[in-house]
């Protein structure tokens, strides 16, 4: 197991390419699983939760092959189980049902894992796949959906907290070769939700209306072999934008797309940051004192609840009184009390924090909880002073593809050691 030591208070300046989306290419690699022929995804970032994917379709009977972030899947024949030693590390393995269910009209798959943020139910997901004509079975902590036929239907994806990416994916890649036409109502607008629609197209698909929160999918009868580059991660870039906030002079980021990060960069510039860049990159630099803000997590285009834990990093040390609510993951605040041993002021009161800026942090040994919460910390780390030793780092290997290297390359005095 290893752990990151960071010697705080070494400014950061430079700049940094962005990795392709981790959330993007977990379905999209899935969705190769619908159809016989081969296909190549390129831009696959080299994390524990890709690996993971990889395995799983190998185990369903996909030849998998890897090089330099291009993967070619080839899923000539597939078996239809996924059990719990397989699928037991993270909680997108649960996007390998929909397209087992189009293909084959049958799965099982076991009840996956994940960062424990608070309660992350699939009911939304079997509702659809009932809605498309599947029997639906939930037994010794295994699903099972089965179907003579999918049939097209219309099918609201709306929960207690909003919508559902991984259902609406999931939901888009049984619909796909199921009979007649589909319309998903409130589906999940997130830009990795359009990714995926991208390359289901590519396959053959008929698909409209990804990105808006009404999706209509003709099916069709079969799917072919594609090519597809996944898109930039927004939510590494707007943590990489945080860091260039917290302990930056100047750091840019490449190979984004800024219309993906709007949501981070106005409440950046809210902060009193200056943000700026075109044609895929993006700068930050202090533009003075750093002020306190009000926020509210929200689907897409609100402000994402995977920056969350970040931002609440940076408004630990902003001038005055800030507030932070989470309105998607209620629970999702295991980053504060690792905050507060670094000495950051922050009370929860219900799903919101306030958090009371302070002069300074210090560096002290924390503890990663999840993949967002780690990334906070190594934040917090670059600006505290002293050194600070966050455990349990395989969290952030989840997500952020090198985030030593990258950050060691902008000028953090930053390493990972074995223990």
């Amino acid at each position: 197991m290893d752990k990151i030591i960071i010697h705080g208070g070494h400014p950061l300046a430079g700049s940094v390419k962005i990795s392709g989306s981790k959330n993007s290419a977990l379905p999209i690699l899935a969705a190769t699983l619908l159809t016989k022929e081969t296909c190549v995804i390129q831009r696959v970032p080299d994390l524990s939760d890709c690996h993971y994917m990889l395995q799983i379709l190998a185990h369903l009977g996909a030849d998998v092959e890897r090089a330099s972030g291009i993967v070619t899947v080839k899923a000539e024949k597939v078996n239809c189980v996924a059990p719990y030693e397989i699928v037991r590390k993270m909680r997108a393995s649960i996007c390998v049902l929909g397209p087992l269910l189009g293909r084959e009209k049958e799965a099982t798959v076991s009840l996956p894992g994940g960062c424990v943020i608070g309660d992350r139910p699939i009911d939304l997901h079997l509702r659809g796949f009932q809605a498309l004509g599947a029997a639906v079975r939930v037994h010794g902590g295994n699903v099972k959906v089965f179907a003579p036929s999918l049939q097209g239907a219309t099918i609201s994806l709306k929960g207690k907290f909003g919508t559902t990416v991984l259902g609406t994916d999931n939901i888009m890649m049984a619909a796909v070769l199921a009979d007649g036409t589909t319309a998903i109502e409130d589906a999940a607008c997130e830009p990795e939700v359009v990714d995926l629609a991208n390359f289901l197209n590519k396959m053959g698909a008929k698909i409209e209306g990804a990105g808006t929160a009404r999706i209509v999918i003709e099916g069709v009868k079969e799917l072919h072999g594609a090519e597809h580059e996944v898109i930039a991660d927004r939510i590494e870039a707007g943590t990489f934008l945080i860091a260039g906030a917290i302990a930056g002079k100047e750091v840019t980021i490449n190979r984004v797309r800024p219309d993906h990060l709007s949501a981070v960069t106005d409440a950046l510039r809210a902060c009193n940051f200056s943000v700026y860049g075109t044609n895929g990159s993006l700068s930050i630099c202090a533009n003075g004192t750093t002020k306190s803000l009000d926020l509210k997590t929200q689907p897409y285009p609100g402000f994402p609840t995977d920056m969350q834990a970040q931002m609440c990093a940076l408004l630990s040390t902003a001038a005055g009184e800030s507030s932070v609510t989470e309105s998607i993951f209620p629970q999702r605040f295991m980053h504060v009390s690792e905050l507060k041993r670094m000495g950051a002021t922050i009370e929860l009161d219900g799903a919101t924090a306030k958090i009371r800026g302070v002069d300074t942090l210090s560096g002290a040994p924390v503890m990663a909880s999840d993949l967002r919460a780690s990334a906070a910390l190594v934040l917090a780390g670059l600006l505290a002073e002293g050194t600070t030793e966050i455990n349990r780092v395989y969290h952030i290997d989840r997500g952020y593809e090198m985030i030593d290297e990258k950050l060691g390359e902008l000028g953090a005095r930053i390493e990972r050691v074995k223990v």
